[in-house]
């Protein structure tokens, strides 16, 4: 928990009083829980994510006597420890693919107050939970301010960065002077990079177990590509004479138009393989973002033949990973433009830039899981949705209520939201930062990035979605399964092995059930606090739990439960945005 927590609800065991014996649900009374107002501790690790067996250093910016550490599982005590310096050490257990909730408590009068949470991933590859940021400045930077960045996105646990447009000429990103990199280039916008700061930034990532991805079109050149050694045999027209190059129409001020290769003809293929076995001959990247540009209509190869882009995908990622068999890669569909064929071929993540007409929240719930089905369900979704997009025309700062409702969307869905960089994303061209974040979303994203993680074996490692019938005891809320409508709050279901969870969305207040909050107008959620919520269910109940990213830090809170002829009873503590209810059998 990386911020004050005010007005607190902390959990405190209750018992249920029966005043009845009737099957009414509302016939059990549980008592509501106690306000405490405390101080937060911050708590950070030292890397993104940690290999099985390593130890986790973590630090906090302030001792509170007689406080205890807690390490979980899900909601499973694994140990605990009492809090005596500002530094420590811990090694997790040695599974592979596992999140842990870290608490800070300690208890007064009985009453348990949470100080301070974070999360722990322990993971051998990136890729199977992907928290993806990126990088778009690399001009001449102290290694102070690389390091102020990456700490940053460290402390939100992003385990892999996109390097957007770090390089010279699409066709050939790395400027080389004689048999060496170049000091400095341009860039397709004119703007100056430095090789010293890219690779800084590649070398510090990965001290923190930050990954880095190189990125580039797999078919794109500048209007100079024949200096280079690149043929006008290689391209796409918009004839079948050849004689009009299919091209990216880009400002008159920058370097040059995007004309647009071929990605079936093997030439270019070879081509554009050697120059990035340059850039990994000089620079560590873990792997090619590959980029795209959406459908190009009816396009042509040089002889005339009707070429289907999306139908070049498969055998250009299936050759690109027999040449770099070590190297990760994922290509954006653009508008799912392709998905099918990429989803197909060899890459480690699905990713997708969402465009209209999707921009309803439900379109974001359907683009991931029509991701799972295309991937056989093994690859998790990294979605690049920009949010407050008109708004960032001008300046100012994010809409909390927006990013929150749609983080919680993608989140509860299994997929990670391509966000933040050096500043938030709010346009497709990555350098824009216009809109800035303010000091409350910037607290709030680092709980929701906690509960991310520290639950990812529950949102993002398998499970079957299904509607669960669930309803108000108390009349405090409307409930709605999904998807979302206004003055509702939105039910998602989702069966993980023996547990049932029930996602609890909060869009009560909302303005518009549109995510992408383009004027960065949506209302804030009413909280809603000591809800009495009935399950029906008729198999046996051996614990339920809640927890919340807005609540305590993401901690777990156990629930006491009763079961009233088929309906399961419980009462959960407070909801703002969203809560995720954990029922096991």
């Amino acid at each position: 928990m990386k911020h004050s927590i005010l007005n607190i609800f902390t959990y405190l065991a209750f018992t249920f009083v029966f005043i009845s014996c009737s099957n009414d649900p509302t016939s059990t009374t549980i008592p509501d829980e106690p306000v405490v107002t405390v101080t937060s501790i911050n708590i950070k690790t030292d890397k993104a994510k940690y290999a099985p067996g390593d130890a986790v250093s973590f630090t906090i910016d302030k001792l509170s006597e007689n406080s205890t550490i807690r390490y979980k599982y899900l909601n499973t005590i694994l140990s605990e420890q009492p809090l005596t310096a500002t530094n420590w050490t811990w090694t997790p257990p040695s599974e592979d693919y596992r999140g842990y909730m870290v608490e800070i408590y300690k208890t007064v009068d009985n009453i348990e107050t949470i100080l301070g949470t974070t999360a722990i991933d322990i993971s051998s590859d990136w890729t199977k939970f992907p928290r993806y940021g990126f990088l778009s400045k690399f001009g001449t930077l102290s290694d102070n301010q690389i390091t102020s960045v990456l700490d940053n996105l460290k402390d939100y646990h992003i385990n892999s960065l996109q390097y957007y447009d770090w390089g010279n000429k699409h066709h050939s990103p790395l400027k080389m002077n004689g048999g060496s990199p170049a000091t400095t280039w341009l860039d397709i916008a004119g703007r100056t990079m430095s090789f010293n700061t890219i690779k800084t930034y590649i070398d510090k990532a990965h001290n923190s177990n930050i990954a880095s991805m190189s990125y580039n079109l797999l078919y794109g050149a500048w209007s100079d590509y024949s200096n280079d050694g690149a043929s006008t045999e290689w391209f796409l027209f918009n004839d079948q004479n050849h004689s009009i190059i299919n091209k990216h129409d880009l400002p008159d001020s920058w370097q040059s138009d995007i004309l647009v290769t071929n990605p079936a003809n093997t030439a270019w293929q070879n081509y554009i393989f050697d120059k990035t076995n340059l850039i990994y001959q000089n620079l560590n990247f873990d792997g090619w973002h590959l980029d795209q540009l959406g459908g190009r209509g009816n396009v042509y190869d040089y002889n005339g033949n009707l070429v289907r882009v999306n139908e070049t995908f498969t055998p250009f990622l299936q050759n690109l990973k027999q040449r770099f068999p070590n190297k990760k890669n994922m290509l954006n569909a653009v508008s799912q433009y392709g998905q099918a064929e990429i989803l197909s071929a060899p890459v480690d993540v699905a990713y997708t830039e969402v465009w209209g007409p999707r921009d309803g929240y439900k379109d974001l719930a359907d683009i991931i899981q029509e991701n799972n089905t295309l991937s056989n369900n093994t690859l998790n979704t990294v979605l690049a949705a920009y949010m407050d997009y008109d708004k960032a025309n001008g300046t100012g700062f994010f809409n909390t209520p927006g990013v929150l409702l749609t983080d919680a969307v993608i989140f509860a869905f299994g997929g990670v939201h391509l966000e933040l960089g050096e500043h938030m994303l709010s346009k497709e061209y990555f350098p824009n930062d216009n809109l800035q974040i303010d000091g409350e979303l910037k607290k709030v994203l680092y709980e929701y990035y906690d509960f991310l993680v520290g639950y990812q074996n529950l949102l993002r490692d398998g499970g079957t979605f299904n509607t669960p019938i669930i309803t108000s005891g108390d009349g405090k809320i409307n409930l709605k399964s999904w998807p979302p409508a206004y003055s509702n709050v939105s039910v998602i279901g989702k069966k993980v092995g023996n547990k049932q969870l029930i996602h609890l969305i909060n869009f009560t207040n909302a303005t518009s059930l549109n995510w992408r909050d383009t004027n960065g107008e949506q209302a804030t959620p009413t909280k809603k606090t000591n809800m009495i919520l009935n399950l029906q269910n008729n198999q046996n109940v051996t614990k339920v739990w809640y927890a919340s990213p807005d609540f305590d830090g993401g901690a777990s809170k156990e629930l006491i439960f009763n079961q009233v002829g088929g309906n399961l009873v419980f009462k959960i503590p407070s909801l703002q945005y969203w809560g995720m209810i954990v029922v096991e059998y």
